[in-house]
């Protein structure tokens, strides 16, 4: 089995170039799936260029502000209301993951408490979402160059809060970027954490760029790593193409498909 590739299409397609047009045109390069952040006002031509050429929409944000986000008790009730509202979208257009957001770090929260936090969060929707058949997948996001203060930055962390949840329906987006930048060990750290990884995010270290040879990280083996362990959700492409965008994909699709 290989790992079923996805990508952040507002990252990739050309300027000019219809969705209509460019999910024909990463559907023939080979990928089964495309992705968005927020739902903005192409949403429903995406979700129709999608269906049309046959590919998933993997995954997109479930509630508002990465900053402002779980571990802020006063946040719970709307970021209930946003999940739940997001779940019924993504239930109806086959959207199999939400991205949530512990938030960054608050003032006299402690680590253990503001885990709590994001456990109570989550809990409150957790079920919804198992019942609607999505999961909820918390970021992690490195807080030492991109996003500072984030406080879900280390494996751990998020698996601490998963466990607390105590739902199928709770899970991690492992960004592969953002944990090489806060703790390496990526590969070790994948197999050890699988069961709690609901999507990948991809991009080459350092720069956030291409997944080639000029920079650490080897995506070869990281894919088949994932592959091996059974992972039956997406890997989606986050990366900032250098060039041309489509011929980046293909290479990437390319790279990511070998094993």
């Amino acid at each position: 089995m290989k790992v079923k590739q996805s990508l952040c299409y507002g990252l990739y397609r050309p300027k000019g170039m219809s969705l209509d047009e460019f999910c024909r045109t990463v559907k023939a390069i080979g990928y089964p799936a495309i992705e968005l952040w927020f739902r903005d006002e192409e949403f429903e031509e995406l979700c129709a260029a999608a269906g049309k050429h046959k590919l998933v929409i993997a995954s997109m944000c479930g509630h508002k502000s990465l900053p402002d986000g779980l571990n802020k008790r006063s946040n719970h009730e709307r970021i209930e209301q946003e999940l739940r509202e997001s779940i019924d979208l993504a239930a109806k257009c086959g959207i199999g993951g939400l991205i949530c957001f512990s938030g960054n770090r608050q003032p006299h929260m402690s680590e253990l408490e503001a885990i709590d936090a994001c456990a109570d969060g989550l809990k409150r929707i957790a079920p919804y979402a198992q019942k609607k058949g999505i999961n909820l997948n918390m970021e992690l996001l490195n807080s030492k160059v991109d996003h500072g203060g984030y406080q879900c930055d280390h494996t751990a962390w998020g698996v601490a809060v998963c466990q607390k949840v105590g739902s199928p329906a709770a899970k991690l987006l492992y960004d592969i970027y953002h944990m090489q930048i806060m703790e390496g060990d990526v590969i070790r750290n994948i197999r050890e954490n699988i069961r709690y990884i609901g999507h990948f995010h991809t991009a080459g270290n350092p720069g956030r760029g291409e997944m080639f040879a000029d920079q650490e990280l080897n995506y070869v083996g990281i894919c088949q790593a994932i592959a091996a362990a059974g992972y039956q959700h997406y890997l989606g492409h986050e990366y900032k193409p250098a060039g041309d965008p489509i011929e980046s994909l293909r290479r990437t699709f390319e790279l990511c498909n070998q094993g």
